[in-house]
């Protein structure tokens, strides 16, 4: 990794945001093609996952987002339990920049495709007790929607069909449903 890199993985944590917002930007721009030092860095984004601020947190879940690409041992697999626990977070704008991230994960084989779309389903479900129920929902059904994009998948496209159906509100099934009227 280069120092540019390192400098700017350094500043995700920082208490400037400016500084940290900078980083930010790089990292993600340097992550929208595979990458081949994912790894210097994974644990620390990982660890970040927890850390104290919650903008941190949220930055580190759509980093890690952007690596599924890169992660050729699918460790992934076994950090996923860390990144869904950030779609539940206590400030609901880093849950939700989580949420809107979580597909990509689902892009890059069969067995991330089932992790995310299954654990996705399930927090449709488990968010009718949260207070912002109709936006998490929203964003899960477009991160389907991004996926089935993405790969072409019916099983996606049947999934959140169905979640939709689930919906007892007409007007927001009506509104998730309107996601899928291009398909």
């Amino acid at each position: 990794m280069d120092k540019i890199l390192r400098t700017n993985f350094d500043n995700l944590c920082s208490e400037d945001r400016e500084l940290q917002h900078a980083a930010f930007l790089y990292i993600l721009d340097e992550t929208k093609i595979l990458v081949d030092w994912a790894y210097e860095v994974w644990d620390e984004m990982v660890e970040c996952l927890r850390h104290k601020n919650n903008r941190a947190r949220a930055i580190a879940s759509q980093v890690l987002c952007n690596f599924a690409k890169s992660d050729p041992e699918n460790k992934m697999l076994e950090d996923f339990e860390a990144l869904l626990a950030v779609t539940k977070d206590e400030k609901f704008v880093t849950a939700r920049h989580c949420l809107q991230s979580i597909w990509k994960v689902g892009a890059v084989g069969n067995k991330q495709q089932q992790l995310v779309v299954s654990n996705l389903e399930g927090r449709f479900q488990e968010c009718v007790t949260e207070k912002h129920t109709t936006l998490i929902r929203y964003d899960i059904i477009q991160g389907l929607r991004n996926l089935y994009d993405e790969i072409g998948n019916e099983i996606i496209r049947d999934k959140a069909l169905e979640l939709i159906d689930t919906e007892e509100d007409l007007k927001y099934q009506k509104k998730y449903a309107r996601i899928w009227k291009a398909s």
